[in-house]
Parts: C-alpha cells; structure tokens; sequence
C-alpha cells in the first residue's frame, strides 16, 4: 500500500527523519514479524482444535479490523486528495481485508487469498519497502508495515497455527482472482493516471520487477512466476494428504 501524503504540522512532530530501507527501523519491524509470528503459531499449535482456538483467532479478528479500518478511513479523507495513492485498491489491501475475514470466518476464500498473497506479494513490502516518507513513528510508517504485518501474521497464524491448508482448489481460486483483479486495475489505471499494483510502470525503488523485463513484459513475467511460486508453496501440503501406493 502506497501512501506518500503528509500531514502539515503534524508529520514534523511525529518524526523528522526519513524511512531508510535496512536502517534501525526497518530491521525492527522485521525482527517483531519473526517474534509476533513464531508466537502465534506457538499460541495457535496450543489450541488448535479447541473452542479457545475460535474464540482467539475472532479475536485478532477484530484487533487487526480495529487497526485496518481507521488506517483506510484515515487515507480516505479530503486532506490526502489525490486517488492515485488512497483507494484501498492495492492487492496488499485486498489480502488485508481477506486476512480479516478469514480469521473470523475461516473462510477457504479468504484462507487462499491470504495465503498467496501475503507470503509471496505482501512479503516484499519487507523486502523492498515502496515507503518514501518520514520514518517510526510516523503515521505512514505505522500504517504501512502494520497493515502488511497483519496479513503474513494471518497467513502463518492460519496455516502453521490453526492447521487450515492450501490445495489446488485454493491455488484456482488466488490465480483466478488475481488476475480478474489486474484486468480490472489496468483499466481503471488507464482511466484514472493511478498506477495500482505497478500495472502501469515499476516502483520507484528496486524490486523483484526490475529481474523481469520492461513493461508490459513484466507483467506476463510476473503472472508466470507467480503462478509458479504458488504451485511451488502447494504441492507440499497437498502431497502431505495423499496417500504413498505401495
């Protein structure tokens, strides 16, 4: 999720320095992924299969919906105008909301796109942040790797916790819908000048898109490898729940 706005008199107070990929900061935010991560799926392990696995999963249901729901009203305001940057339109946005619902519903849906999204899309918001604006504690900082943090905390909570798993039904459904959300994003990119998910031109800063080609071959170099990388990330639980021939 791309938010470049600033608040007038606000950000200034907040914090002065500017986000640094791999600074203090950066590495901090990485460092509680892993911890917060480990911690779920040792809480989920614990209780799986019990009402207190239920009622903890709805739970971060709502404290992640607490968090994600002000984040996106906050850049809807009139102050942060331009739409290129503040519609919830992003797939990192997408697979937040998903991360919601799937955890208060248990949703296979919900489960896929959290699943595939979040460990091989949103992850890279640790890898490449696409942040250009002031660092910790700002709110664009807050909202950006904490709404990105939700969802790879959903998506290993849920599958490595909780025991819910991907199959090739799930993989249909992610590929499907990524790529009914691209064609609709292009059109709206082209009718708008936005450029949600990088459709219409790279980040600004380096990324796993720059190893695939100008556009718009990066584009098909990204669906294939994507498609790929998910195939890769379900045949294992599949092949985990077929039974060996003798």
């Amino acid at each position: 999720m791309l938010r470049l706005a600033t608040l007038a008199g606000v950000e200034p107070l907040l914090a002065v320095r500017q986000f640094a990929a791999f600074g203090l900061s950066h590495c901090m935010v990485i460092a509680v992924l892993v911890v917060v991560a480990a911690a779920l799926v040792a809480v989920g392990r614990q209780y799986r299969g019990t009402l207190i696995e239920r009622w903890l999963s709805r739970s971060l249901a709502l404290v992640f919906a607490g968090f994600l729901i002000p984040a996106e009203l906050y850049w809807l305001l009139p102050a942060h105008g331009e739409i290129k940057y503040s519609l919830p339109l992003q797939l990192c946005d997408l697979a937040a909301m998903a991360a919601v619902w799937a955890l208060w519903s248990y949703s296979s849906t919900a489960f896929a796109l959290t699943y595939f999204w979040g460990l091989t899309l949103t992850s890279q918001a640790f890898a490449s942040p696409e942040l250009t604006g002031p660092d910790f504690p700002s709110l664009q900082f807050l909202s950006f790797f904490g709404m990105h943090s939700l969802v790879l905390w959903t998506a290993i909570y849920l599958t490595w916790g909780v025991g819910m798993r991907p199959d090739w039904r799930s993989y249909r459904i992610a590929v499907l819908g990524t790529i009914s959300w691209g064609s609709m994003m292009f059109v709206v990119n082209q009718l708008a000048g936005t450029n949600y998910g990088f459709l219409n031109t790279k980040p600004v800063v380096r990324s796993l898109l720059d190893v695939l080609g100008p556009w718009p071959w990066y584009l098909l170099s990204e669906l294939v490898v994507g498609a790929a990388a998910w195939a890769l990330i379900t045949w294992p639980w599949v092949r985990q729940r077929t039974p060996a021939h003798l």
